[in-house]
């Protein structure tokens, strides 16, 4: 243990961070601090351990052989001091944290919170809403629940629910949709850089292709098209999940029926080698009944 005297840990905590992230930026939000104080930091971890933790390129920082091996043993390590961390607390605290993605929470968690707070008085929930893939970990980060293929290392997962697909739109809009054919004729509204799934998820078993679809705006992210889809502004091929507060409010409607899976589906994420405690189980529980209605 002599030679950890001489490292400075929050430097070892940057880099086991940008290593299990894969990007400075995601271990800055974690870590509540700057991009550039993460790379300060990693320049100082590479400096005490007199060796190359990254491999540096115009697409990203990627770990060295050397420098993932050690990331290994800083996320077991780590996570053994957050767990050593919980047992401090009083075990009386019934606060848990659940890690969600700010588009989850807007669009479907928030109005079910109540029934969760009526089902379960004693249990005070706090939403930690963020689009950085948080690592759970006792004491911390209680759960997370994410969208996406279930293979993120380092933590047990548990597949909620798949998710499918359908196009969206105003009920006004509606009125000019007659056929999939009829899609060339009114806006098409996207969200850049979707990385789950495109259109041909829903065209292809009917026959078609994007080659039918018009242009239309383009937006960030996909609360802003299921709102300018609401507004009128055009299609959007929508979450079944997020987009069902909106159609049962008959803000939006369905364009065209059929509703079709994708690749991607919400996970229950918990940290390794954890047992479940008594009150984010009472919170898994109910997320499961809620997203399988």
């Amino acid at each position: 243990m002599k030679k950890l005297s001489q490292i400075n840990l929050s430097a070892l905590r940057a880099f086991e961070a940008v290593a299990r992230l894969g990007s400075v930026r995601a271990a800055a939000i974690e870590l509540g601090v700057t991009a550039g104080a993460v790379s300060q930091q990693i320049l100082k971890a590479e400096a005490q351990l007199g060796r190359q933790l990254f491999e540096r390129s115009p697409k990203g920082m990627m770990p060295t052989k050397k420098g993932e091996e050690i990331a290994q043993y800083l996320t077991e390590g780590f996570g053994a001091i957050a767990r050593g961390v919980a047992l401090s607390e009083d075990q009386s605290d019934n606060t848990i944290t659940i890690s969600v993605a700010p588009i989850f929470a807007a669009k479907w968690l928030v109005r079910r919170l109540g029934d969760f707070s009526k089902a379960n008085p004693n249990i005070r929930l706090r939403i930690d809403a963020s689009s950085v893939n948080i690592t759970p970990e006792p004491g911390d980060v209680d759960a997370c629940i994410r969208v996406g293929m279930g293979d993120w290392p380092g933590v047990n997962v548990e597949e909620i629910i798949n998710q499918r697909v359908f196009p969206v739109c105003s009920p006004q809009l509606a009125n000019q949709i007659s056929s999939v054919a009829s899609l060339k004729d009114v806006p098409i509204i996207r969200e850049k850089n979707n990385q789950w799934f495109n259109w041909d998820v829903w065209l292809s078993p009917n026959g078609a292709s994007e080659d039918v679809l018009g242009t239309g705006p383009v937006f960030s992210d996909a609360s802003l098209c299921l709102d300018a889809a609401a507004a009128g502004q055009g299609v959007f091929l929508a979450l079944e999940t997020l987009a069902r507060d909106a159609l049962d409010q008959s803000h939006l409607v369905a364009a065209l029926p059929g509703r079709f899976p994708t690749k991607v589906s919400y996970w229950f994420v918990e940290p390794v080698g954890h047992k479940r405690s008594d009150k984010v189980k009472a919170f898994r529980d109910w997320i499961f009944a809620e997203l399988q209605k």
